[in-house]
C-alpha cells in the first residue's frame, strides 16, 4: 500500500493523512467545504477562495480534467484543495491539463485519500478554522504552533483585484457598465457582455471621481474574498455614488452595499458554498436554487435602521440574501446569478440591472 505523504492539521488538533497532488507547498489557510458535484475548474480559479483550502464534499474530483478557458481569473489564488478520490487520467475532449498539473503550475497544494465526509461534518459542527497542509512527518506539536502564531492576511481583495483599468466592449454595445473588481469572476463580464453591456473593470481602490469621469450607465460591485469591513475604500465609493447611478452588487458587493447604508455584517459558522441553496424572492414569492460562496452575511436586525429593504431570504437558515433601495436604484444579492456551472434561476437579475439602467437613461432624457 502506498504510504501517506501529506496531511492536514487543524486548530482543534485533528489530523487527516493522505496523499499529495498539485504543489508541494506548505500553507496555513482557513478550511471550508463546497457541496458542488461539478465545477472544480471554476472553484480553483474563483478569487473568493483566496487564503482558503476547499474540501470537496463530492468524492470524485479531476475526472474531466482542466481547460483554462473555463477559469474565472487569469491567476488562481485558492489556498489549497482536499478531496476523497483524485482522478489523474481525465476523460474529456476539451481537457488540456490534469487538475494536478494546473495546481502545480499555480503553486496550489492538494491532498487526497482523506475522509472528506468526516472533515465536512467537523467543519459543519465546529466551524471554519485554520488548517495546515504539510508533509506527513510534521509533528502535531509543530503544526499547532504554526497555526497558533499565523494570522490569515486581510489584504485578500487588494491581492486579487486588477491593478489597472481593463475594458471588455461588445459589438453594438448599448450600456456602459463600470465594474468594481474586488475579486470578480470572469463569467460576470461574460454575462454583462451577452446583454449588450460594454464593461470597464476598475481596480478595487479606484476613486469615485475616476468612475464618474467614464460616465457609466450603471455601477456593478463584484464578488471577492475576505471580510467586507476590510475594503473600506469600496464602502466609501458606494456612499459617494449611490443615487447617482443604478448599482448592482453580488456576494461581497452585497455586503459592501449593506455596510455603506449603515447595516452590519457577521461571520457565518461555516459559510455557504455550493450550488444547492434555496432562496425565496420576497417580491415574487418564487424559490430560486442558487449557487453561493461566502463566509459573511448581513445582519437582518441592523437593516431596520437603513433605507434598504430585504428582498431575498435563505430558506435553510433565514439569512439575508438580497436587499434593495428603490429610491437610489440600488439592489444586490448574496448569491451568484452568473455562476457557471450552476443553477440558471437567477439570471433575471442581470435583466433587472439592464432595465434599471434603461429607465434611468430615459428619465434623464425627459
Amino acid at each position: 500500500m502506498k504510504k501517506f505523504d501529506r496531511k492536514l492539521i487543524l486548530e482543534d488538533g485533528s489530523e487527516y493523512c493522505g496523499y499529495g497532488f498539485g504543489s508541494n507547498d506548505e500553507k496555513v489557510t482557513e478550511i471550508v467545504f463546497n457541496t458542488s458535484p461539478v465545477g472544480y475548474p471554476e472553484i480553483i480559479s474563483d478569487p473568493s477562495y483566496t487564503y482558503q483550502t476547499v474540501v470537496m464534499a463530492y468524492p470524485l474530483i479531476g475526472n474531466y480534467g482542466i481547460t483554462e478557458e473555463d477559469f474565472e481569473t487569469r491567476t488562481p489564488t485558492i489556498g489549497g484543495l482536499a478531496v476523497r478520490d483524485y482522478n489523474d487520467l481525465p476523460s474529456n475532449f476539451r481537457s488540456r491539463y490534469t487538475l494536478s498539473e494546473i495546481m502545480e503550475k499555480y503553486r496550489i497544494p492538494g491532498i487526497y485519500g482523506i475522509d472528506t465526509r468526516k472533515l465536512v461534518r467537523s467543519i459543519r459542527d465546529l466551524g471554519s478554522r485554520k488548517a495546515l497542509l504539510t508533509a506527513v512527518d510534521t509533528s502535531l506539536q509543530d503544526g499547532l504552533q504554526r497555526l497558533n502564531t499565523f494570522e490569515i492576511p486581510k489584504d485578500a481583495v487588494a491581492l486579487v483585484s486588477r491593478k489597472k483599468i481593463e475594458q471588455y466592449p461588445v459589438l453594438n454595445g448599448q450600456y456602459r457598465v463600470a465594474a468594481i473588481d474586488c475579486g470578480m469572476k470572469q463569467n460576470i463580464v461574460r454575462s454583462l457582455n451577452q446583454r449588450g453591456c460594454n464593461v470597464t473593470v476598475f481596480p478595487w481602490d479606484t476613486s469615485a471621481r475616476e468612475i464618474e469621469r467614464w460616465e457609466p450607465d450603471g455601477i456593478f460591485l463584484s464578488n471577492g474574498p475576505g471580510n467586507p469591513t476590510d475594503v473600506q475604500p469600496v464602502i466609501e465609493l458606494v456612499k459617494e455614488l449611490r443615487g447617482k447611478y443604478p448599482v448592482f452588487g453580488i456576494c461581497l458587493g452585497h455586503q459592501i452595499i449593506s455596510l455603506a447604508y449603515g447595516a452590519r455584517t457577521y461571520k457565518l459558522k461555516y459559510g455557504h458554498r455550493g450550488g444547492n441553496h434555496p432562496v425565496k424572492n420576497l417580491l415574487t414569492g418564487r424559490i430560486e436554487i442558487t449557487s453561493q460562496n461566502h463566509s459573511y452575511a448581513v445582519d437582518a436586525e441592523s437593516l431596520a435602521d437603513t433605507s434598504l429593504k430585504v428582498t431575498h431570504l435563505n430558506l435553510l437558515d433565514q439569512t439575508v440574501e438580497g436587499v434593495a433601495c428603490e429610491e437610489d436604484k440600488v439592489f444586490c444579492v448574496q448569491y451568484h446569478p452568473e455562476s457557471a456551472p450552476g443553477p440558471q434561476d437567477s439570471g433575471y437579475l442581470f435583466e433587472k440591472f439592464i432595465e434599471t439602467m434603461e429607465g434611468t437613461r430615459r428619465g434623464k432624457k425627459n
